[in-house]
């Protein structure tokens, strides 16, 4: 069976640090923090941890009727939004397309948790019959998707990954596979969360996972360094147009990068703490390298999952230098976590990131790793700290996504050439 090759043509990022790609890439090269003390939580219910990337300059009626903004939780909002700017980009006019061949693979860790927590107030407050009927399809997960096919007239493939903090990566990997097989020729892919919420922020909180450097919010993402204290919450979506090359080389698109390696492995170790050994990491990576039949010398820049947690950043480097060996420790791969100024968007923050690795490629530049000031000893590859570099030839990029649970997910882009 020959595998039909896949491109990305259009990129939809909604993030604190911008909306639209053009916006956020250039915030992202800046090396601009999105991260501030949260407004969108009642300082009642905060807890040690009051900041967050929160997306202060949302407006859902820019992409919504008002009936339809009210009838989704935000995390929907984020997700027709960023499906918006991406069809837009990739300059794909849907009535020109074959419905049945164009489908939708969007996820999100946690769904409408602020949809649960508004009802769940009515209920105590005014009883049952003030429940609003729409509470069960604002609150689920695959709403985003579902949301989606209606809005774009999608009637292909369609379906919802839930997997974490690996979830958008599995969304873009699985959208890639259902596009090799031929069984669609455009796909929209990512993932889109909104988890500042009371019940979120306190939960990662009790778990002592989160960041609580509230007095500078804008340094408390520090992926890699000695000071770092846990990972700070963030909001937002990224939805990735991929279609097969022969659909886009019909209709002249412009071609980001080619999707070339995916793979997805599993801890099988623990609920939250990765391998210490990165052994889970590492096998994805080796099986997306296989994937793309490249070699880790070919690979020029890594984003890494960097949450900024003090357990997950040095399982990651350990991985990475199992994987890439002296071309990782001699300081020959980029590697660098956006996280540090997007913070973490969990469900989506896998495409998120895939979109850096497709713009750095796109842009032949590296964004750094902000707030990399005092670097740990235990991770010592080359970060890319705190200054993007430009005019890099970024030939080969991987994007790494891991979520509770074990769930690893690995992405290969290369830029196109015929």
């Amino acid at each position: 069976m020959t595998l039909e090759r896949v491109v990305v043509t259009g990129i939809g990022p909604v993030s604190s640090v911008g909306i639209g790609k053009d916006k956020f890439w250039a915030n992202i090269l800046a090396g601009k923090s999105g991260v501030s003390l949260v407004t969108l939580v009642a300082e009642q219910y905060m807890s040690a941890c009051r900041i967050g990337a929160e997306i202060k300059d949302f407006d859902p009626l820019q992409y919504l009727e008002p009936k339809q903004a009210r009838r989704m939780d935000r995390f929907i909002q984020f997700a027709v939004a960023g499906s918006r700017l991406a069809v837009a980009d990739a300059k794909l006019d849907m009535t020109k397309e074959d419905a049945t061949r164009v489908g939708v693979v969007v996820g999100s860790a946690a769904g409408g948790f602020q949809t649960i927590e508004n009802q769940h107030k009515i209920l105590l407050e005014k009883g049952p019959d003030r429940i609003s009927p729409f509470t069960v399809p604002m609150l689920i997960v695959n709403m985003a998707a579902g949301w989606l096919s209606i809005i774009h007239g999608a009637k292909g493939p369609s379906t919802c990954t839930v997997t974490a903090c690996a979830t958008s990566a599995h969304s873009v990997g699985d959208a890639y596979r259902i596009i090799q097989r031929g069984e669609a020729d455009v796909m929209l892919a990512g993932g889109s969360e909104a988890p500042i919420t009371a019940v979120c922020m306190a939960s990662f909180a009790a778990a002592r996972t989160l960041s609580t450097r509230n007095d500078a919010p804008e340094k408390a993402s520090r992926p890699f360094d000695k000071d770092r204290d846990g990972f700070v919450m963030g909001e937002g979506a990224a939805i990735l147009i991929l279609e097969s090359l022969t659909h886009a080389q019909a209709r002249g698109a412009h071609i980001y990068a080619e999707l070339v390696g995916y793979a997805m492995t599993g801890d099988a170790f623990d609920i939250v703490q990765p391998c210490t050994d990165g052994d889970g990491a590492c096998r994805a990576m080796q099986a997306a390298l296989k994937d793309a039949k490249l070699k880790p010398t070919d690979v020029t820049y890594v984003n890494a999952h960097g949450t900024s947690t003090p357990l997950g950043d040095v399982a990651e480097t350990v991985a990475i230098k199992r994987v890439f060996g002296e071309h990782a420790t001699s300081h020959k791969l980029a590697v660098s976590s956006t996280k540090s100024m997007t913070g973490h968007l969990l469900g989506a923050a896998g495409s998120l990131e895939a979109a850096v690795s497709i713009l750095a490629i796109q842009d032949s530049a590296l964004p750094p790793t902000i707030n990399l000031d005092n670097p740990d000893p235990a991770c010592d590859l080359d970060y890319v700290p705190n200054t993007a570099r430009t005019n890099i030839d970024v030939q080969v990029a991987m994007s790494n996504s891991f979520g509770f649970g074990g769930h690893n997910a690995c992405l290969l882009f290369k830029k196109y050439g015929e």
